[in-house]
């Protein structure tokens, strides 16, 4: 039964009991003959080559057996044994681990080019359309050129600034339900109202409409698709066992996400494409991208499932992250309130007796913005960002890296670095008032967001909207926790995804502070 953590942990539950013993019965009837031909063929890995120290592998799984759930804190248990450069295999995947700023420096400063391709994961490959997206999109002249695209059309400061009045009149609009809600004091679902609010903005910058009462199944599909892409499958493990998802289910579940995303995405491309069509009153992503398709000066030409590609990564990556933090931080801060008085003590102070705060306000909101940077610390989105694979073989800090090996860098563990970070457990946003870091990529001491060049390119659109709603949120109300609840009973678990989101909602009682008696309009 050596598989029976791996796949409880990375499929999320086990297999139907016909496939999991499908599975073990053809391990058990091939593993002596790949053991014979791993012999004769002197295994994997040339017998001249100096790989980085790792647990010994066995054969077929490799290092399964050690790895229990694969987050980053049972990697860091490993790390610790063997250093901050490992070589592990997962299944018959070679991978490393990088787990300190000066290994991470090492490989992303000098073969950052090498460690630029992605792996072609099970599910991301169906989802995103052939892995045509920009976080999955293999490293070449494609990726660069949509890149490229996304940097200087889709998410450039001058375009996150023309989605301002979006911005603005959702949060307006979710400050409002919440208000609505407080009257009574009953304790609010935070989280999902959190989701909410960053649905409906991304989905009218990303499609230039939301969804109204269809909002809840497309943050189901937003959801499964997370999940989906953020979970090993078998094949991804065992590539030659990729034929084992037609018979647990995971076919038939990535079949059914699929069809109703392309659905969502056929619907409103067709809008946007009625002759019709009423003027919008803004460009959006759905209108960039046919424009960009129809330039003749481009480099590619953007095909329609191409297009669906890319509406997926900002679909999924612009909601997932700024919801989990939003929460992370709301959570820390009913855990820690003199952390929480004094943020709402800054906004008060400088913002006076507005009714909102509006964007322009944000630059002035240091602690606030100390206060997000702790929280990404603390709660790192991806604590193994999204995988790496190498294109090439190449030499780190002597040791040889094989072509085609999977790299997780584990952000979360160098976050929480104790030789770094001082008492690294704790919420303390005043640390960064010592500590000038930049979160952006080029600090390797904290990279919520990713590292090198294929970093992720939306963090100015993310960090606006996260300030943003915790600025009204705090600003706007007074927090406390359920009647009868101590802050020391809330659960700090995470649930398993690309993105960590709390496990559990975090439900919080408001009460609108007496200077904001009413939101704009």
């Amino acid at each position: 039964m050596i598989l029976t953590n791996y796949f409880l942990f990375f499929q999320g539950q086990l297999l139907t009991t016909k496939a999991f013993c499908l599975v073990i019965l053809l391990l058990v009837l091939i593993t002596p003959l790949l053991v014979l031909l791993r012999r004769k063929n002197g295994g994997r890995y040339k017998r001249s080559w100096r790989l980085p120290p790792g647990p010994i592998r066995l054969p077929v799984i490799g290092n399964l057996h050690q790895l229990g759930d694969m987050t980053a804190q049972s990697l860091q248990k490993l790390s610790n044994k063997y250093g901050p450069l490992m070589f592990i295999q997962i299944g018959s995947v070679p991978a490393l681990v990088i787990s300190s700023t000066d290994v991470a420096k090492e490989v992303f400063r000098n073969h950052d080019i090498v460690f630029s391709g992605r792996p072609a994961l099970y599910a991301a490959h169906k989802l995103l359309y052939g892995c045509t997206d920009i976080t999955f999109s293999p490293y070449g002249e494609y990726w660069r050129t949509i890149r490229k695209l996304s940097i200087s059309e889709l998410l450039s400061p001058k375009r996150v600034a023309s989605f301002r009045d979006v911005r603005e009149e959702e949060v307006s609009i979710f400050i409002d339900s919440i208000r609505k809600s407080s009257a009574s004091m009953v304790p609010i679902n935070l989280s999902e109202m959190s989701l909410c609010v960053i649905n409906d903005v991304v989905c009218r910058t990303a499609f230039g409409r939301k969804f109204g009462e269809g909002g809840g199944k497309l943050r189901r599909i937003l959801q499964v698709t997370q999940e989906m892409i953020g979970t090993p499958q078998t094949a991804d493990i065992f590539p030659w066992m990729g034929w084992i998802h037609r018979f647990d289910g995971v076919d038939a579940k990535l079949e059914d996400t699929f069809q109703q995303l392309d659905n969502l995405y056929e619907r409103i491309m067709d809008e946007h494409l009625e002759p019709q069509r009423p003027n919008p009153e803004f460009e959006d992503f759905v209108d960039v991208l046919f424009r960009l398709q129809k330039d003749p000066s481009q480099s590619i030409s953007f095909s329609r499932d191409q297009i669906k590609g890319i509406l997926t990564d900002i679909f999924v990556a612009g909601t997932d992250t700024s919801a989990a933090t939003i929460v992370w931080t709301m959570t820390e801060l009913i855990r820690n309130p003199a952390v929480m008085e004094k943020v709402q003590e800054e906004a008060r102070r400088i913002l006076g007796n507005k009714e909102f705060v509006e964007e322009i306000d944000l630059p002035k909101l240091n602690y606030l913005k100390l206060v997000v940077k702790e929280t990404l610390r603390l709660h790192t989105p991806a604590p193994l960002l999204v995988p790496k694979e190498t294109t090439d073989d190449c030499i780190v800090n002597g040791y040889d890296i094989p072509a085609k090996t999977r790299v997780f860098y584990n952000a979360k563990a160098i976050a929480m670095d104790p030789k770094f970070w001082e008492d690294p457990e704790e919420f303390r946003p005043e640390r960064f008032m010592t500590k000038n870091i930049d979160f952006k990529g080029q600090d390797f001491e904290m990279v919520p967001f990713g590292i090198g060049r294929r970093g992720c390119p939306g963090i100015t659109s993310a960090l606006v909207i996260i300030e943003l709603v915790l600025a009204n949120l705090l600003y706007c109300f007074k927090w406390e926790l359920p009647l009868g609840m101590k802050k020391d009973e809330i659960d700090m678990q995470g649930a398993p995804g690309v993105t960590v989101h709390k496990k559990f909602p975090l439900f919080l009682v408001a009460t609108a502070a007496a200077a904001n008696v009413n939101p704009r309009a």
